[in-house]
């Protein structure tokens, strides 16, 4: 990079090395890996992460996916547990589950007959 900052790492193979290195100490320590996280263990920045991702690197942008992947896919399985809110979450924006009522109306029913059906329904309200 002339003019610019050096890389921290020359192959992707170096920087795959630190993040196996960043997942195994997850497990052995029991915790949950993020992107955060991730980044640290990289010396890097969540910037840094991300210029590493970008398309510009090509074989760097495989491996900061990857492991990226493997974060979220660790997230993912956690909303499971005792969370139904999370899981809520996760098909929401995920599998395009959405929280509506969608009423079809069959015939050709004017507006105004529509509003009399409205205002004529008057279960238990004076």
């Amino acid at each position: 990079m002339p003019g610019g900052r050096p890389v921290k790492y020359k192959t992707p193979e170096d920087m795959q090395e630190l993040i196996d290195g960043f997942f195994a100490d997850c497990v052995e320590k029991e915790l949950h890996p993020t992107v955060t996280g991730l980044a640290l263990a990289l010396d890097l920045t969540r910037e840094g992460l991300i210029h590493y991702e970008n398309k510009d690197n090509p074989g760097f942008a495989d491996t900061i996916k990857k492991a990226k992947l493997r974060v979220e896919a660790h997230i993912e399985q956690r909303l499971f547990f005792n969370n139904p809110t999370g899981c809520i979450f996760n098909l929401k924006n995920n599998f395009g589950w959405k929280d509506k009522t969608e009423r079809e109306h069959s015939g050709n029913i004017g507006l105004g007959e529509l509003m009399d059906d409205i205002d004529g329904d008057t279960t238990g309200i004076e």
